[in-house]
């Protein structure tokens, strides 16, 4: 048979909340970055999973459907039931989780929070230096870093010359920097200014300059003046008018402004909020790019105004991106403060899509009020349909009682036929067994429009209602559609009686074009008495 509970599994799999974070101590500066980074890679991959279900879902529906153009095979309009499935749209929310990726650039896979990295195999065996570099390769591969350094140092003052000599350099920085010593910063440091003044065009350039500014915010962090320096000259956009070449286009770390705008992750908050102020404050084109990083370190920042930033940011930043990030990171907050900020955009934005994005942060907070900020807003008249939906989609995947029971109620007191499959949707996919009997009563409820009752009755199949209770709606109506999307709704589950009921239409129904559609359906699956019941019926 075909199955389809896969797509409902699938989708519920990749949209489960993650926590919103505890409003704990947050983590310690050299280990911010890492956290950061595998967290945004695990919501990059849940997106990736979730976008990637719904194209399936899509492409395969689509296949099916069409298949009701061939001859013979007019059984599959009991398809038209899939039409619920337009509930999945409201994944397309999860393209706030899209900006999350770039966050990490400059934090490498390491588990210790900074950069991680292997030297390129040796490449010259005729120059004299290849077996000291790959010594020292070996050496910084295995972990032991000041043994490194200590062998990229001599590499450097045996052969000041060589094929490898710009690598060695940085290899050298960056296994003093691995040592997490504070007396090694400085080492790596004066290393790099080197590799930086002589080989600007060398392959580990941009690499360089990220690995520069976290040494730069290690020692800003230790009360290094120059560093702190840096770290405020560079994390600033340029004076466009003088140095427009400079202008970031892109979420590049080859530019160290950039670089020096990550490595701010790693300091305190007193002393990097002013300056991620002073970023959010520019208007100019050429600081998008560091506004959009901006507000995502603001949301590690855990202080008194962070959610009042973020909150200026998304009413006020001229760019969409960063309004959006703005709202979304409000979400990771997760505060009181935060809720209410979010609940203020809600009331306050004329963007529909600022207001589809705050509907999904709300939904990443767990706690009551944001909860019933949802469900105000799913009920809000004056709201647009596509918001209202939004809210309706994002409180069924709450999978609480409070909610079920909400929208149980809501579809009662709506009158949009959009907004009502919504609510149908939603409520199938709370697992719930008394959203189960309501989908069931309205599919038996003849006052209801037979397409809501279909829609009804397809979304309870998918959710585990009793063999017993649909074959019993099949026997009780009358109503010929609603017998035909019966008979689909048979055809997609995997118990025996399913089968059952089907070969008992296909042989006894008096409808000729139910037993024919019951036939086609047996034909699809790969029971033994499926196969049987056709013999049988092609004997008769």
């Amino acid at each position: 048979m075909f199955a389809m509970p896969w797509l409902v599994a699938a989708v519920s799999l990749t949209l489960q909340q993650p926590a919103a974070p505890a409003p704990a101590t947050p983590p310690t500066p050299a280990a911010a970055p890492a956290r950061a980074a595998r967290s945004h890679r695990g919501l990059g991959a849940q997106l990736e999973a979730a976008s990637a279900a719904l194209e399936f879902a899509r492409v395969d529906l689509t296949s099916l459907t069409g298949l009701s153009d061939m001859a013979g095979l007019s059984g599959l309009t009991g398809l038209s039931g899939l039409s619920g499935l337009s509930g999945l749209e409201g994944l397309s929310s999860l393209s706030s989780l899209a900006g999350l990726e770039t966050t990490a650039v400059a934090f490498g896979d390491g588990d210790d929070g900074e950069l991680v990295g292997d030297p390129p195999p040796a490449w010259a065996d005729l120059d004299p230096v290849d077996s000291l570099y790959r010594a020292a390769r070996q050496l910084l591969s295995s972990g032991r870093y000041a043994d490194a350094a200590t062998a990229f140092a001599d590499l450097l003052k045996r052969y000041p010359r060589s094929k490898y000599t710009a690598d060695a350099y940085y290899w050298q920085a960056f296994a003093l920097y691995k040592t997490g010593d504070a007396g090694n910063y400085r080492s790596a440091r004066t290393a790099l200014d080197y590799y930086r003044t002589h080989f600007s065009r060398a392959d580990n350039r941009g690499d360089a300059d990220a690995l520069y500014a976290q040494i730069q915010a290690a020692l800003a962090k230790q009360g290094d003046p120059d560093a702190a320096k840096w770290i405020r000259e560079h994390a600033q956009p340029s004076d466009t008018s003088k140095t427009t070449s400079r202008c970031s286009v892109s979420d590049d770390d080859d530019d160290p402004r950039i670089a020096a705008l990550n490595a701010l992750l790693q300091m305190d908050a007193e002393s990097a909020m002013p300056i991620l102020k002073q970023v959010l404050a520019r208007r100019d084109s050429c600081s998008v790019q560091l506004r959009r990083k901006a507000v995502f370190i603001i949301s590690q920042k855990r202080t008194a105004e962070t959610e009042d930033i973020l909150l200026s940011a998304a009413r006020g930043d001229p760019d969409q991106e960063v309004r959006e990030q703005a709202v979304f990171w409000l979400s990771q907050v997760g505060s009181e403060k935060a809720v209410t900020a979010l609940d203020s955009i809600l009331q306050s934005s004329t963007d529909e899509e600022i207001q589809k994005k705050a509907l999904f942060a709300l939904s990443q907070i767990r706690g009551d009020r944001a909860g019933q900020i949802l469900r105000d807003f799913a009920e809000k008249s004056s709201a647009s349909d596509d918001a209202r939906e939004q809210a309706i989609f994002w409180l069924g995947q709450g999978h609480s009682a409070q909610n079920a029971a909400f929208l149980r109620g809501l579809y009662a007191r709506i009158t949009s036929d959009d907004l009502k499959e919504k609510v149908i949707f939603s409520l199938s996919q709370m697992r719930d067994p008394d959203n189960g009997r309501w989908l069931l009563d309205l599919a038996q409820n003849e006052q209801e429009p037979v397409e809501m009752r279909k829609k009804a009755l397809f979304w309870a199949g998918q959710t585990g209602a009793s063999l017993p209770d649909l074959a019993g709606i099949y026997d009780r109506t009358k109503n010929e559609e609603m017998r035909e999307q019966l008979i689909f709704v048979y055809s997609q589950r995997h118990e025996s009686e399913a089968v059952d009921k089907l070969i008992d239409i296909a042989k006894h129904d008096p409808n000729a074009e139910l037993r024919k559609k019951a036939v086609f359906w047996l034909g699809q699956s790969h029971d033994p008495r499926a196969r049987q019941a056709l013999l049988d019926i092609i004997n008769q």
